[in-house]
């Protein structure tokens, strides 16, 4: 049985990345991994045993992430444009690429929360099916129909703006037809 500290010692800097891209503030997303990490601490016996630490403590991630956006009340979305967001290395224009993965974001960020989660499980923390809906607490087919919906309001809403994001986009495999694993 692994203990907590070494669990946050493994998998701290994966948690703040997950709540990172879910909510799209470092701070913020320090404070979420943080909470979570406090309520994991706090029943650590239960959490240990169960089947897959990971999938647990991201399932707590996720669920608190949703009560989160259910109580905020501003709509306001803070973007990190610093260069540490920079997911890869390119050849072309930095500065564009930036500017397309920034408006990326921000229609991901516009999605309804269970879809956005779905959409950062399977495409940015790259988990199958079966582990997203476990995390989520739903069907297979739940979390194949959240991705559908979630990527044809993409296409929607792609398609009323100019190419800035359909590059990234489709560099990322998220407008695909077939969304079936």
């Amino acid at each position: 049985m692994i203990s907590f500290d070494e669990y946050v010692r493994l998998r701290g800097d994966r948690l703040v990345r997950l709540a990172r891209l879910l909510v799209r503030d470092r701070h913020l997303a320090e404070d979420l991994v943080q909470e979570v990490l406090g309520r994991a601490y706090a029943r650590w016996d239960r959490v240990s045993r169960a089947d897959d630490i990971d999938v647990y403590v991201r399932r707590m991630l996720v669920n608190r992430h949703i009560s989160w956006r259910r109580r905020r009340s501003s709509t306001e979305v803070a973007v990190d444009t610093r260069a540490e967001h920079l997911d890869r290395a390119g050849n072309g224009d930095i500065g564009a690429e930036a500017a397309e993965r920034d408006a990326a974001w921000q229609l991901i960020a516009e999605l309804p929360p269970k879809q956005r989660a779905t959409v950062v499980l399977r495409y940015y923390e790259d988990l199958d099916d079966a582990t997203i809906a476990e995390i989520l607490r739903c069907s297979r087919v739940t979390v194949r129909s959240q991705a559908m919906r979630a990527l044809a309001t993409l296409r929607r809403r792609l398609a009323a703006q100019p190419d800035l994001t359909r590059r990234d986009l489709l560099r990322r495999d998220l407008l695909r037809k077939d969304v079936a694993r």
